[in-house]
């Protein structure tokens, strides 16, 4: 990357992170994805019951595999043979010592945003698991909530579909139809297979360090 690109990106990640200290959260910055492994072994401890969220991110950054390691009680839905079983291992994801997922966008002035459409994802965010770890690639740094909203509905959202199978207008043109009409946050499609269902903006934080940001340098996930 160009050495002014790379200066540029530094200032923005600053911000962004002691703005979301400002929020009582946590903040690591990796350089890449082998730093962030590296950063979430130091935050796991052996043993511990840990899960996730569906996300792209942590595949691709390697948290995946650190999960399957052996090391940590994980609760492994990719495992469950039916969707009654699906479902139990959603809500013991109450009940874990952490839970990893990433985010749909993270802004400058420290909130973190994030879209779900079975919304496990975002109950266990709000609320459950002891702690909540967010690795986020740089794509996912956006400057405000306007930017965040646009960029779910024009790439996270439509890509996730793809991935997911789910036969929605923005899997097949590659962004949502609300922006027709403006696409403000809640408008969209009326898809049985619509992943937008429940909107989450988490800013200041009552319990301070519950929720841990890792900004990976690198561009990761939808």
């Amino acid at each position: 990357m160009d050495r002014n690109m790379e200066a540029i990106i530094e200032k923005r990640i600053e911000k962004t992170a002691e703005n979301l200290r400002k929020n009582n959260m946590e903040v690591f910055v990796a350089e890449n994805s082998a730093e962030a492994v590296r950063l979430m072994e130091g935050i796991l401890n052996d043993g511990e019951t840990i899960t996730c969220g569906g996300s792209a991110t942590l595949a691709e950054s390697g948290m995946t595999e650190l999960m399957k390691s052996g090391r940590y009680d994980f609760i492994d839905r990719s495992k469950a043979e039916s969707r009654e079983e699906t479902e139990e291992m959603y809500r013991k994801a109450f009940f874990a010592d952490a839970y990893l997922t990433s985010a749909n966008a993270v802004t400058e002035s420290g909130q973190l945003y994030n879209v779900d459409g079975n919304s496990n994802r975002v109950a266990a965010i709000c609320y459950g698991p002891k702690s909540v770890i967010f690795v986020v690639g740089i794509n996912k740094l956006v400057r405000d909530l306007d930017e965040a909203v646009k960029r779910v509905k024009t790439c996270a959202a439509p890509a996730n579909c793809i991935r997911l199978g789910c036969e929605t207008p923005c899997s097949q043109t590659g962004e949502c139809v609300s922006l027709k009409n403006g696409g403000d946050m809640p408008s969209g499609c009326a898809c049985e297979g619509r992943v937008c269902c429940n909107y989450v903006v988490s800013a200041w934080q009552r319990k301070k360090n519950r929720f841990k940001v890792i900004i990976v340098k690198e561009s990761l996930g939808y």
